[in-house]
């Protein structure tokens, strides 16, 4: 079976519970979803990238060295093939994590399962008809409560603090629809691609992570490297 991919690179993982930890990345082409602030159009509003074997790029990991593999897009769960890459890769000995926006649900070998829901604030306003179709696509907590539910999960909200009360009141609401949950699962990202923007945000989030028993990630690649492919 064949992924179109996007790129393939070893770093270190800037979100999430496991930030820092060294890391292959095999970014999958293709999304069902069209975020006004995506960072990775290539994978998304223009994916690009050649179609690959499940095999060499399971070989392509193997390179790398790394036990980690975070498969990402675009969104990895759009596809069939993203199965049987999983199955090889744990067969391989790698731990898995799957960024995903949660719209989709699979079974599939996983270690964490990093579920990205999309807010109100994702909503591509002049996109023609990607508005409504984003729209409609991106609030799936059926398929989050189903994710959560049979994955190690975290839960990822990308959110800004300078606009209104950031997205917050939508997070909660998202979250009573799903249910149970655990709050230090919860996580904010402060929406932004260059290092001064976002520690600002982050500061601005510290006193709602606390006050809800939530967490806030840093986007360690963006103080790193800069708003940049291959990191």
């Amino acid at each position: 079976m064949n992924l179109r991919i996007a790129e393939i690179f070893a770093s270190v993982q800037g979100e999430g519970r496991w930030v820092g930890v060294p890391s292959t990345f095999v970014r999958v082409s293709g999304c069902n979803l069209r975020c006004v602030w995506c960072d990775t159009p290539y994978a998304s509003w223009s994916p690009e990238g050649p179609t690959m074997e499940v095999g060499e790029i399971v070989g392509r990991v193997r390179e790398a060295g790394l036990r980690h593999v975070v498969l990402t897009g675009g969104e990895p769960m759009l596809f069939d093939a993203v199965v049987p890459l999983a199955v090889r890769l744990r067969e391989a000995g790698h731990t898995i994590t799957i960024e995903t926006a949660g719209t989709v649900d699979r079974e599939l070998p996983c270690d964490l399962m990093s579920i990205s829901p999309k807010l109100a604030n994702s909503t591509p306003v002049e996109a023609g008809e990607w508005t409504e179709r984003h729209d409609r696509t991106r609030r799936r907590p059926d398929v989050v409560r189903s994710l959560i539910r049979g994955y190690p999960y975290q839960l990822k909200f990308v959110v800004n603090p300078d606009e209104g009360d950031g997205g917050i009141g939508e997070v909660e609401d998202f979250l009573g629809e799903i249910g149970e949950f655990e709050p230090e699962r919860v996580l904010l990202m402060a929406e932004g691609t260059d290092a001064a923007t976002l520690n600002r945000r982050m500061r601005a989030l510290v006193p709602i992570a606390m006050a809800r028993g939530w967490r806030i990630t840093p986007r360690l690649h963006i103080d790193l490297f800069g708003n940049r492919r291959g990191t």
